[in-house]
């Protein structure tokens, strides 16, 4: 009689469960199968684009080559990665179809070409088509107040559908950190998708400062300290790294721009086999032709400072280690010590940083020592390199680092954030000698321009002579070598001819 009682109610429980969720389940297969269908159903209508796409007027098929680069007219260190990566394909590669998948829609394609050989000295052998993208506002880290990450991310993903839709390629390479466009290049359009990965957005260090409850320039003083806010956001985070982690592994090939970089791709994305570093091109030939003689002024030195007025570069660190060497005792003897500020400004907000900066230097009471030179032309930043004797560098976990290395070819004693970038691949000894200095807090920072600054004439030229030796590394020609071949094994796949 029970086991009869026992039956009964599991099968009255069986039967309520599919009177609730089965009705349900066949509504989401339906709906599953549907979706399977449409995603197919545009994935052929891609293919039949890319096959019009690629056919050249005399009806022989040629492969399209396209990089994702929403700010190709920026004239940053990003930028200068791309025309050199372009111009080395067109070299290896000159019967492909190159495509730039931009946003600067107020500027010409040849306006964006001529900046690029203005700004970076690099004119491209063949021509290059522009797709120009309306929708770029959808990647603007000011549309999403909160939420920025997973915000720009989704947009990203409408930005990509935007460039896909006007063009499908063969080969799609992102350029800029959009890693949430990957799987629908990779899937919806059928191409093979290489990455160059600047910066993971985000890293291990992110996680750790959320956890740490620390305050920092993506973790907001309010949440640090409620405890129950910081929980959300290092669930939000987690969450959104382990995502970012599978997109990030539909990439046939990686590359990544620091050894730093690496270490947070590999633990994120899983992919040792096909992931290698790739310095970016620095132009260091540039700078080469300043002679390595002691900088010194009439009564001082200068101090200079490269890098956008962005918050992550610190700027405000700067001022307050330089306070802190003029209050020193070494600083009385160079009355006239100066620290210049040089940077671009994007848009309002990095001016409105300035504005605190200067305030800054004047609550210090040093600002008749600090000078801020915003969007100086090349020639007029090769100027100030050649003249001074420190360059500055302050910047948590930087990438790599390209300013530090403009600086060390100019021949300006270096020192830079002990983190990221420069800790692992720059400022290291070259043959055993030291190239250069790192520091982290603003009296570390003090004590370290303190010391260089009483350096005998000739211990300050070794340094100098070391820097510059160890440099070559980064150089146009180097990055050529290591870039193309990364993606050897992607052109292949695609059966991309040399001639």
């Amino acid at each position: 009689m029970a086991a009869a009682t026992g039956s009964w109610y599991l099968c009255e429980l069986l039967r309520l469960f599919c009177s609730l969720f089965f009705p349900g389940l066949i509504v989401c297969g339906t709906l599953c199968v549907c979706l399977v269908i449409l995603l197919c159903g545009i994935r052929q209508l891609l293919q039949k684009k890319k096959k019009s796409a690629s056919t050249s007027k005399d009806g022989t098929s040629q492969k399209v080559i396209a990089f994702f680069h929403p700010y190709c007219n920026a004239g940053g260190g990003g930028e200068r990665v791309l025309w050199c990566a372009l111009r080395a394909l067109q070299k290896k590669y000159p019967g492909a179809i190159y495509v730039v998948y931009t946003g600067d829609t107020n500027v010409s394609g040849q306006q964006i070409l001529e900046g690029a050989f203005r700004r970076f000295n690099i004119k491209l052998i063949h021509p290059v088509k522009f797709v120009f993208l309306k929708k770029r506002y959808l990647v603007e880290d000011s549309l999403y107040p909160h939420f920025t990450l997973l915000g720009q991310s989704l947009g990203s993903i409408l930005l990509g559908w935007e460039a896909l839709l006007q063009c499908v390629p063969d080969i799609y390479i992102d350029s800029m950190g959009y890693a949430f466009t990957l799987p629908l290049f990779k899937y919806l359009g059928g191409c093979h998708v290489g990455s160059y990965v600047h910066y993971p957005t985000i890293s291990t260090d992110m996680l750790s400062v959320v956890k740490n409850q620390n305050v920092g320039f993506n973790n907001a003083a309010f949440i640090t300290r409620n405890p129950f806010l910081s929980k959300l956001k290092l669930i939000y985070y987690y969450l959104f790294a382990f995502v970012y982690g599978l997109v990030g592994s539909c990439s046939d090939i990686v590359m990544v721009n620091s050894s730093w970089t690496l270490n947070h791709i590999l633990l994120l994305w899983k992919t040792g086999d096909c992931t290698n570093i790739v310095y970016p091109p620095c132009d260091v030939k540039t700078f080469l032709d300043i002679p390595l003689h002691e900088k010194k002024m009439a009564s001082g030195h200068l101090l200079v400072s490269i890098g956008q007025f962005r918050p992550e570069k610190n700027h405000a660190l700067q001022i307050k280690a330089f306070a802190k060497l003029l209050s020193k005792k070494v600083a009385k003897s160079f009355p006239s010590l100066k620290l210049i500020l040089i940077g671009g400004c994007r848009n309002q907000d990095d001016e409105f940083r300035v504005d605190q900066l200067r305030k800054l230097s004047e609550d210090l009471g040093v600002q008749e020592h600090v000078e801020f030179r915003i969007n100086i032309p090349f020639e007029e930043l090769k100027n100030y390199l050649s003249k001074a004797t420190i360059g500055l560098h302050t910047m948590w976990n930087e990438h790599f680092g390209i300013g530090v290395v403009e600086c060390m070819a100019a021949g300006t004693i270096i020192l830079a954030h002990n983190s990221g970038g420069p800790k692992l691949d720059i400022v290291v000894p070259h043959e055993g000698d030291i190239t250069g200095f790192l520091a982290e807090s603003e009296e570390g920072y003090a004590d370290a321009m303190a010391q260089i600054l009483s350096m005998s004439t000739e211990k300050r030229l070794q340094i100098r002579s070391n820097a510059r030796a160890s440099i070559s590394r980064f150089s146009d020609q180097e990055f050529e070598v290591a870039f193309l071949s990364s993606v050897e094994k992607l052109f292949q796949k695609c059966h991309v001819c040399t001639n």
